[in-house]
This record gives C-alpha cells, sequence and structure tokens, in this order.
C-alpha cells in the first residue's frame, strides 16, 4: 500500500472517499473529515491565528505576503520522517495550501522522491478528473469511476424541473472583505435549480462592495464562509455593520451554510453542498445549514 501525505484537505478527503483512508500517513492542520483522519501527524501550519475576525485574519494573510513569507508551512523534517510515496497539494489557493513551489522543493529533497500531485479544479469537471488523478495514483481507477458515477448522479437528483425564472441566489464567501464564491460554486448553485448572479463558472472568487451587490437583486442569500462552519459564519455576521449588508439579510431569505465542509473544499462532499443548497432554496433547515433568522434569533 503507498503512503501518502495530503496537504490539503479536498485531497484528503478523496483518498478516503476511493476508500484509501488507511493510506493517508500525513494529513494537513485543516483536514478534519473523515473522523479517522484526526489522529495522523500534521504536517503544515500557519501563523494565522483562525479564531480572529475575518477582517483580523484577511490582514494577518496580506502582511505575510507582503513579507514574502508562506500563509502556510510543510514541516519538512516530518514529512522526511512520513516518507510518503505520494504527496496531494493544490496551487489554487495559497490561503488554502503550501506553495505548489515549494511542495516540489521539499519532495525532491527525500529520497526516494514521491510523486507530487496537484490538484487543479475550479468547477465540477475539474473535481472529477481531479479524483481520477488521485486515484490512478494509488491504482483504483475503478473505484474513481464508481465513485464519480455516484456523485453525478446525487447532482441529476437534486436539480428540479426547469423554470423560465430560475431562484438568483447570491453566494457570500467571505465578509470583511466581501468576496463572492465563484470556482465551483455557480455550478452547485445551478445543479439546485437556481442561477449565481455573483460569479460565473469556473471563475475565480472575487471581491465586492455591499452597494454594488445590492444591485444584483437576488432573491435568496447564502453565506458560505470559507474555512468557517455556521456557528462560526453566524458570529462573524454579528459583527457586520455595513447598512446594505444588515439590509439584505433581514429583508431576503438569508441561509448560513458551512462553507468548511461543503463549498470551500473541491472535493467530493460539493454534492453534499448542492444538496443543502437545493433543501436553503425549499426553505428545509439540515445539517451544516440553517436560516439566518432562526440562527441568529
Amino acid at each position: 500500500m503507498k503512503r501518502v501525505v495530503s496537504l490539503v484537505p479536498a485531497g484528503t478527503e478523496m483518498v478516503a472517499a476511493l476508500g484509501a483512508a488507511s493510506s493517508l500517513v500525513g494529513v494537513s492542520h485543516e483536514c478534519d473529515y473523515p473522523e479517522e483522519i484526526r489522529c495522523l501527524p500534521r504536517v503544515t501550519t500557519t501563523t494565522v491565528d483562525p479564531a480572529v475576525s475575518s477582517g483580523a485574519i484577511d490582514a494577518a494573510v496580506q502582511a505575510l505576503r507582503a513579507a514574502g513569507r508562506p500563509v502556510i508551512a510543510a514541516d519538512g523534517a516530518l514529512l522526511s520522517r512520513l516518507a510518503p510515496d505520494l504527496i496531494l497539494t493544490q496551487g489554487l489557493c495559497e490561503v488554502c495550501a503550501v506553495g505548489d513551489g515549494e511542495v516540489h522543493r521539499l519532495a525532491q529533497a527525500l529520497d526516494p522522491a514521491p510523486t507530487v500531485i496537484g490538484l487543479e479544479a475550479t468547477g465540477l469537471d475539474g473535481i472529477w478528473q481531479d479524483i481520477r488523478r488521485v486515484a490512478a495514483a494509488l491504482d483504483l481507477a475503478p473505484e474513481a469511476e464508481e465513485l464519480i458515477a455516484g456523485l453525478t448522479y446525487r447532482l441529476r437528483r437534486i436539480r428540479p424541473p426547469e423554470s423560465p425564472t430560475p431562484p438568483r441566489v447570491l453566494c457570500v464567501e467571505w465578509l470583511d472583505p466581501l468576496y463572492l464564491a465563484g470556482h465551483w460554486v455557480p455550478e452547485m448553485v445551478e445543479a439546485a435549480g437556481a442561477r449565481d448572479v455573483g460569479a460565473d463558472p469556473g471563475a475565480p472568487s472575487r471581491r465586492g462592495t455591499w452597494t454594488e451587490v445590492e444591485g444584483l437583486r437576488p432573491d435568496l442569500v447564502l453565506v458560505m464562509l470559507c474555512g468557517f462552519d455556521v456557528p462560526r459564519a453566524i458570529r462573524e455576521m454579528e459583527e457586520v455593520r455595513e447598512p446594505a449588508a444588515l439590509g439584505l439579510f433581514r429583508d431576503l431569505p438569508t441561509w448560513v451554510l458551512d462553507g468548511n465542509a461543503y463549498t470551500s473544499r473541491p472535493g467530493p462532499r460539493v454534492v453534499d453542498g448542492a444538496e443543502r443548497i437545493r433543501a436553503a432554496l425549499e426553505g428545509r433547515a439540515l445539517s451544516g445549514l440553517g436560516r439566518w433568522e432562526s440562527c441568529h434569533g
């Protein structure tokens, strides 16, 4: 069995979904799913305190970038001791994983040098391709096709009958500063039978203003803060003082989704996220999804 170190939660979840969780020998400090991986050595660290406000987190990240320091660092000595055959990383977001160049440098210092796979997905098809690439490295290609078939079947089952006027949904990924969710999220919204008015499929998450957001005329607001579960997102929302934002939360159906579990990670659980987006459109609370008024009140 190959020894795998995953430096990104999506990679960890892919390996587990393929039935190979026992091959994991090390994970990132952010990996928290499934339960059986929580006891594994943590190969990454960050100096950014996740307990501070979203504004303070953003400021800390910007300061590290300005100083030329990594947001997330890997423990090279621990990596050497773990002696992986395969390292999983990604290059999409330097806030979410060790820089791709640093991972390759660390890998080349090992003897023998492990294979490095960088997850590349910016949309749902890319996620399926990343699953296939990870599976091929683990000699689990048939398992990948079975997993992807199940995920795509679930997505087809979510979609309601076509509507000439699908609901207009605003997906908020970060509150201070305001970011609107992009990449695979617009496709998740489409799978749930709605239209994402803040971003196009595959496009990066983008910075916006609350005044601009008002002009997008959403019918429903989904707050899915990157890396935050529902209780943490609620705490962030309670600190918002921008009148335009407060007006949206008050006047429109506003739902809080566990962004850490269901929208931030380009892995198998994006389908669980799409199911929860559909539930929000139908007015149904689920685990990891709550109506703002109910949560806040």
